[in-house]
């Protein structure tokens, strides 16, 4: 995050950075004063299972700078309060249907929701091209979705239960479709160089 802002000066969020350091399932909370709490999402893991069974994630075809699509965002925040307020109110409606013990396809209902609040925002959170990819799956039965980050290309996340998954896939067979599980250990320092760096020619 001070990397991309202070030090690149990019208008990004900080959603990605939090949920990479941190890994796993977490309700993420971040304050007006720019403090960030993370507390995990615990599930049983058949729960986990079935949650996670049921996203596919494919990618678009197109790519974009996010700080582009997040700027034009932050210039109509005052235009989009009632927007926005919504949408923060569907995290608790999330974590109490992930957390309990009823239908998780209710979830995939709350993120088609979702998607359409967070349309609304810019002009640059979608094209006609993810719209009718979107609708596509839908029509195949996909619950809900989402493009991925600031939005406006880059990867589209689907809520599939397991009779439809295939049909999906099918109706989206011309984009890359890209399996993944979520990772629980967060960011690790794999390489660690102790020599310091002026000492190398």
């Amino acid at each position: 995050i001070h990397v991309e802002r202070d030090r690149c000066g990019d208008r990004v969020g900080s959603q990605d950075q939090v949920s990479a350091t941190f890994g796993g399932l977490n309700h993420i909370r971040f304050a007006p004063d720019d403090s960030i709490a993370v507390n995990p999402v615990p599930l049983p893991a058949a729960r986990m299972t079935e949650f996670q069974d049921s996203l596919l994630l494919f990618f678009t075809g197109f790519s974009r700078y996010s700080s582009e699509v997040v700027a034009e965002q932050l210039g109509n925040i005052d235009k989009k309060e009632k927007e926005l307020f919504e949408m923060a109110g569907m995290v608790d409606q999330g974590l109490a249907i992930l957390a309990g013990g009823g239908d998780l396809g209710d979830f995939g209902r709350l993120l088609h929701e979702s998607w359409m609040l967070k349309r609304s925002l810019s002009a640059r959170v979608s094209t006609p091209a993810i719209d009718e990819m979107y609708a596509a799956a839908r029509r195949a039965g996909a619950l809900g979705g989402k493009i991925t980050g600031a939005g406006g290309g880059g990867f589209l996340l689907l809520y599939v239960e397991a009779d439809r998954r295939d049909a999906v896939r099918k109706s989206l067979s011309h984009l890359l479709h890209v399996p993944f599980d979520l990772d629980h250990s967060g960011s690790q320092i794999i390489f660690s160089n102790p020599i310091p760096l002026e000492t190398i020619p």
